[in-house]
Formats: C-alpha cells, structure tokens, sequence
C-alpha cells in the first residue's frame, strides 16, 4: 500500500509529538530534582563566621584601654612608658608578667587595674610582644628616652652643684622632697630645665605706698592681678600702681647658658636620689 508523502509527513509528526509528551514528565521531574537540590545546597550553606585572630583582639582591646597612656603603637604617650622597650615586656613569656601588671595595676596607682578576658588577654600579649619586635627591627629609629639613660652622672657632684646653685631656692628635704618619685626620667629633667605650673609672686605698689604681694594671676600692658592670702582677687590698672614680679622660673633659665653637659648629667643623677 503506497502512502503519500503528505499522510506519511503527519504520521511521522504525530510519533514526535507522543514521544515528546511521554518524555516531558522525565525532563520536568529530573529538572526539579536537580533545582530542589540546589536549593537545598543553597539555603544550607551558610556564610561563615570571622574568627578573630589573637592580633586582632589585641589591637582592639589596646587601641580602647591603652593608648591613651602608651601611645597607639606602644611606644610611649603623655604618661605612659615605651612598652617597645620595656624590661619587663622583654622579659615576659606568654603573658606571666605583662598579665599581673595588668590585672592588678601599678603600686604607685598611676595605672589602674583591667578586667580583661582570657582571650583579650592573650591578644594584648601578642599586640605588645609584636610591637616590641618591630621596634627591636628599627635599627636607629627610637623615638623615646629610658630612664637608664638619664643615669650617667655622678650624684656626689650634683649635690655638690645643687648646693652651690640651687639650694636658695630648693630643699631636697622641703620642695624636692620625694620628687623622684612624682616625676621619673625625661619628666624630671624637663621639671628641673624649665618647671611646669609654677606660679610667679608678684607685689604691687599702691599710690599711697602700701604694698599688696600674692600669687600672680594676671598681667598684660594694662593690668595686674593677683589672689592674695585670704584668696581673694585683686586687680589695678597698670597706669596707676607699680608691681614687681618674682618667677621662679626666671632662676632656671638664667642657668641655660651656663651648664655644661657634666652639670645637667650630675645635677640629674643627684634628683634622682630624692625619692
């Protein structure tokens, strides 16, 4: 039996056809099972969380705590020592001493006590430890001044100089008492150089001749001021009275030209001896 070629072009399309639809439910099902199993994968993986390396810990818990004191790389600030070269941070292992300074403070209460976890405690270790071999690797590039540095002079001979220079003005047993201990290293030797917050005295000339002297507490080209005995403040126009101002500091200065290096190293050696 002959079958045109338009009958057996339908039959041909026709068998296309079923097979296709008979295999659509395979494709779909195969295709789902796949995309559920992405699906799956995706919602089950979840981002993990950041681990903090004891370093990191460590720059946080000093940047916070520490650096106002330390400076932010630990190498000294306003009142704080150069941890980079500290004896004892040099001397430690795995935090047995930096961990007791910490946790219980300094005797002396200029530091104060922390609370810090194990594990902050730990990263503060590896900051310091770290800060201080990076500084060991800077051949040449100190940037602070140890107290052992200012230890080179002879006190017998400072004394010797305090007693002919400073001892008008000074008493290592009345002003000077303990002051070893209030001030330490490059703190002292700029206290003796040039005294910080120290008041001038001042006595003013009334018109009538009397005298008023205290504490100076202002001066300009127009006015003098001062807070007498009682603490009470008092001013007068310049123009009216006559004044004279004692500064201790003057005494000090008038020396800058006069001290040689031995005298500075031995008068330093000395003050270090008044604690």
């Amino acid at each position: 039996m002959k079958i045109s070629t338009t009958l057996a072009f339908v039959i041909v399309a026709a068998g296309f056809f079923v097979y296709q639809y008979r295999q659509a439910p395979i494709y779909a099902a195969s295709s789902g099972s796949s995309g559920a199993k992405q699906a799956e994968q995706a919602s089950s993986a979840k981002p993990q969380a950041h681990t903090s390396t004891p370093s990191e810990v460590g720059v946080t818990v000093f940047q916070e705590n520490c650096s106002f004191c330390h400076g932010r790389e630990a190498e000294g600030g306003e009142t704080g020592p150069d941890l980079t070269r500290s004896k004892l941070v040099l001397s430690d292992s795995g935090g047995n001493k930096i961990s007791v300074i910490v946790r219980n403070g300094t005797p002396d209460a200029r530091m104060p006590r922390f609370e810090f976890s194990a594990q902050e405690m730990d990263g503060l270790v590896a900051f310091i430890h770290a800060q201080a071999a990076k500084a060991a690797a800077q051949v040449g590039g100190r940037r602070g001044v140890d107290v052992d540095d200012l230890q080179t002079g002879n006190a017998e001979a400072g004394k010797q100089y305090f007693n002919s220079n400073c001892a008008s003005c000074h008493s290592p047993t009345g002003d000077l008492a303990g002051i070893a201990s209030r001030y330490k290293g490059l703190d002292l030797e700029k206290q003796m150089l040039y005294p910080e917050n120290v008041r001038s005295k001042v006595t003013v000339t009334l018109p009538s001749g009397q005298k008023v002297a205290g504490t100076l507490a202002y001066l300009d080209e127009f006015t003098v001021a001062l807070q007498d005995a009682s603490g009470t403040y008092r001013s007068w126009k310049i123009s009216n009275v006559k004044y004279s101002v004692d500064s201790p500091v003057n005494g000090h200065v008038d020396l800058f030209s006069k001290y040689t290096d031995a005298d500075i190293h031995n008068l330093m050696a000395y003050l270090q001896t008044l604690k």
